[in-house]
């Protein structure tokens, strides 16, 4: 074979070799909220847009935010789809080095009443009545907070008594009878309405215009792969816009991605429960129009959220908004 052939070999090789890699996904590990505060993520991943833009993603579904923020320190998880309170936590108390690069939605929490035990906001402080909350440091605890200010309710009657349990323990807790209230976030209030429970605070009541959920990444991913960030905001900008404008559809979506992700993240022990809660089409729709789906996400509510966290004891150590926030990428949509 002579010199010029071999390198004409050489070099379609090389051509080859790098077209292949040219067409590679880019694997990137996603953590999620198994709610409909994610909505944004489930549908784009079931839609196959990751995949378009080149990424390969592999989800890792936590129950709760809180949960979410403690596995977020591990070093193999780049994304987060969360709530901003955890997502404050994590950077403040645990030094994780995360930005916000997005919001995901305002709203999305709800405190339910046992309708023929509780008539008024009131009823709450009596002995008799039992409460089921969120961990402490989350949005939910915060819209059990700000509630017993709001109604100048008595603290010490309220708190001491607040049994603290994930979200689907505590719609179980609802059918069995050993709940009367309950503080939990979407999608788990329309359950409890479809268990007999009402409505009867939202957090749009609580905390106007608070922000709900926002798009995590480590800084590092930021710093050598700055267009991965980018094309993770287009995707959920693409997600966000298609489900207000395909509602139904995406609530289809979404119960059908609840029931896969349950039945994975469930243990086995738990399977029968997890079978009990399984949400229609028709829930999934009730409870995805009481959040309000954006990206856009305003530099003063999150220094609100930073300074809510701190004046509770949610964070040891204050900062600012602008400390966790990096909003370029977004800007330049």
């Amino acid at each position: 074979m002579s010199v010029l052939r071999i390198a004409v070999s050489v070099l379609l090789l090389f051509l080859f070799l790098s077209s292949v890699h040219a067409n590679e996904l880019v694997p990137i590990n996603i953590a999620v909220e198994f709610t409909d505060h994610a909505a944004s993520a489930y549908i784009a991943k079931q839609k196959g847009w990751f995949e378009k833009e080149g990424i390969k993603p592999t989800f890792f579904n936590y129950v709760t935010g809180m949960a979410l923020a403690s596995a977020l320190g591990r070093g193999d998880i780049q994304v987060a789809y969360m709530c901003l309170l955890p997502a404050i936590n994590a950077y403040a108390n645990a030094k994780v080095p995360i930005k916000i690069v997005a919001g995901t939605h305002e709203h999305g929490y709800a405190l339910v009443v046992n309708p023929e035990k509780i008539k008024n906001i009131k009823d709450l402080e009596r002995p008799d009545i039992t409460i089921g909350a969120v961990q402490v440091g989350g949005p939910v605890d915060a819209i059990l907070r700000k509630t017993i200010e709001k109604f100048r309710l008595d603290d010490t009657k309220i708190l001491k008594k607040v049994q603290r349990m994930n979200p689907p323990v505590q719609i179980m807790a609802i059918r069995m009878g050993k709940l009367d209230a309950s503080f939990v976030p979407e999608h788990w209030p329309s359950l409890a309405e479809d268990a007999g429970f009402r409505v009867m605070l939202k957090s749009q009541d609580m905390w106007p215009n608070m922000q709900g959920s926002v798009l995590v990444v480590k800084e590092e991913l930021i710093k050598n792969h700055p267009e991965i960030v980018k094309k993770l905001i287009r995707i959920t900008a693409k997600a966000t816009d298609w489900m207000k404008k395909n509602k139904k559809e995406a609530a289809d979506i979404m119960a059908e991605q609840m029931k896969i992700t349950g039945e994975k993240i469930f243990p086995v022990e738990a399977a029968q429960v997890a079978s009990k809660l399984e949400i229609t089409p028709k829930t999934m729709l009730r409870s995805m129009e009481r959040l309000d789906y954006k990206m856009d996400i305003d530099h003063k509510k999150v220094e609100e959220a930073v300074a809510f966290a701190y004046s509770n004891g949610y964070i040891r150590t204050k900062i600012e908004a602008k400390d966790i926030l990096d909003l370029r990428f977004l800007n330049e949509r």
